[in-house]
């Protein structure tokens, strides 16, 4: 009776977790008829429905609900201790998923990456690449990758690149056409490349900053794009003034390509920073990868924004 229980149980979390029959059976490695079987047997030997079921969803109950809730810390606790046992061999070994923007993975993460992962052949690493801005616990990232100013103070944050700056940059030919702005409200009269943010849903405003006036301008323009390579590309091209990071452009900037204006409305600001909750327990395997981080990119050490959860 224990182990058809804990067997059970455990489906349940997975099935409670996924909303879906079809993902838990590919995570728990069994047939879907065998699964949902095994949760109409736990539910008889409890008396108490714990899943709503369609013919297109599944859902916990409240009871399930409450089920899920008390049960999750305890298995997370037992995978958590499974996982350092695992790590007293030889080769540290785990998982670690992370989340990141476009240009932290380019510009911070992945360069540090490649050869961890080659350093460290039993870490598995996963990397979502999201602008917006990711829950890391409701998603179940062991941690996230910000530039300071957005990383909430319940977070520890560790520095792992430098300040950075942004610029407003344009091919020579537009600029030859449409001339050089030399405040950002001159860019009133120019054709703007605009992103959307992910998160709000609304376009970004431009932020400048001189002699301490800040502005945050919103721009116009016949083009809008999320991705960052396609709006360098898209003010190579002509299409107009696009602001990006000053990284990410130096080459083309170099060669020719493109032409930074307002510079000096575009002062450094702080970098980027990983972030994690400052009461979760890392694997050795988590710790490793913060220290080439930090100690590859930025070293300084990391440090908490908040006392509190000390």
């Amino acid at each position: 009776m224990l182990k058809d229980n804990f067997n059970d149980l455990l489906s349940f979390m997975v099935v409670a977790r996924e909303r879906s029959f079809t993902r838990a059976a590919a995570q728990l490695g069994v047939s879907q008829s065998a699964l949902s079987h095994a949760m109409r047997n736990l539910e008889a030997r409890l008396d108490v429905r714990l899943l709503t079921r369609t013919t297109r969803s599944v859902a916990p109950t409240e009871a399930g609900e409450q089920l899920f809730t008390r049960l999750r810390p305890h298995l997370l606790e037992i995978e958590q201790e499974l996982t350092a046992l695992r790590e007293t061999r030889d080769r540290p070994a785990g998982n670690i998923r992370l989340t990141a923007g476009e240009h932290a993975m380019s510009a911070v993460l992945w360069p540090v990456l490649k050869p961890f992962m080659a350093h460290y052949p039993d870490i598995n690493v996963e990397v979502t690449v999201d602008d917006g801005l990711t829950d890391i616990v409701d998603g179940r990232f062991d941690a996230g990758v910000r530039l300071g100013e957005q990383v909430a103070k319940d977070m520890i944050a560790v520095r792992i690149a430098p300040d950075m700056r942004m610029a407003v940059v344009g091919s020579g030919d537009y600029l030859q056409r449409f001339g050089i702005p030399e405040t950002p409200d001159e860019l009133a009269a120019h054709r703007c490349i605009n992103m959307r943010l992910p998160t709000l849903g609304g376009l970004y405003a431009w932020e400048f900053e001189r002699d301490g006036r800040e502005l945050r301008v919103r721009v116009e323009g016949q083009l809008t794009l999320n991705s960052l390579p396609r709006r360098i590309d898209a003010a190579e091209n002509g299409l107009g003034l696009a602001y990006v990071p000053e990284d990410a452009v130096q080459d083309a900037i170099a060669q020719g390509h493109l032409v930074r204006v307002l510079e000096a409305w575009c002062p450094a600001f702080d970098g980027y920073h990983l972030y994690y909750p400052s009461r979760r327990q890392h694997t050795a395997a988590f710790t490793l990868l913060v220290d080439a981080l930090r100690q590859t990119a930025y070293p300084t050490p990391a440090k908490p924004l908040s006392k509190s959860d000390d």
